[in-house]
């Protein structure tokens, strides 16, 4: 009687405990799915132009001074896809927080497949030397005073201060040198100078799936 009593008393801890794990699968698996709905339905929230080069076509070349050191050469980034993050500058603090909320999370752009975010201003390259150890930044920031890359990419179509300064452009490259995406989000009327990093990646994420498609 012992025996049977011990038996059923095990049967009925396992019965439990499998209803138990059963039931957290299901929640993981719900809350899991909600949270991609939440991701997907967090792209387009912030409206953005998509100007030229665009989508398809060669990226121009890039050969700029850098706030890490020496020069960056986008040519010798190929096989790597890389971000670049056209911004007003200096005079444009939500611009380097954007930077800092992209540095902060720089994982979830390592997870599109992004291997290098590089951002771009007009002003002079010591002064931004300051301003990224002011924001211990370690993201290269180029300096593009005479504007040739950033009028190259139009990038300067879109800013508060006219074409004397970049708005708030993203452009991916891909391996290949192409532009992968793209999205001015700084233009006229509403001149948008921060993205959450959240609504920034779906709109990526978004973008990117329908260049492979």
């Amino acid at each position: 009687m012992r025996k049977r009593r011990l038996l059923r008393l095990g049967v009925i801890a396992a019965v439990v405990v499998g209803g138990a794990i059963i039931a957290l699968a299901v929640i993981f698996f719900l809350n899991s799915a909600g949270g991609s709905s939440t991701t997907t339905n967090q792209a387009g929230q912030y409206a953005f132009q998509v100007g030229k080069p665009g989508p398809g076509e060669q990226a121009p070349s890039i050969v700029l001074p850098s706030t890490t050191g020496g020069t960056f050469d986008l040519a010798a980034m190929r096989g790597k896809t890389v971000l670049l993050y056209f911004q007003e500058g200096l005079t444009c603090q939500p611009c380097w927080d954007q930077l800092k909320d992209m540095q902060s999370h720089i994982s979830q752009f390592k997870a599109l497949g992004i291997d290098q975010v590089v951002s771009i201003t007009t002003d002079p390259l010591d002064a931004l030397q300051q301003k990224v150890a002011d924001e211990s930044l370690t993201i290269p920031v180029l300096s593009d005073p005479r504007l040739a890359v950033s009028s190259a990419y139009t990038a300067n179509g879109y800013g508060m201060m006219g074409s004397s300064r970049d708005g708030h452009t993203f452009i991916v490259v891909g391996p290949d040198g192409m532009i992968k995406w793209r999205a001015d989000y700084g233009g006229a009327p509403k001149y948008t100078m921060y993205v959450p990093v959240s609504n920034l990646v779906a709109d990526i994420r978004a973008g990117l799936k329908g260049t492979s498609s």
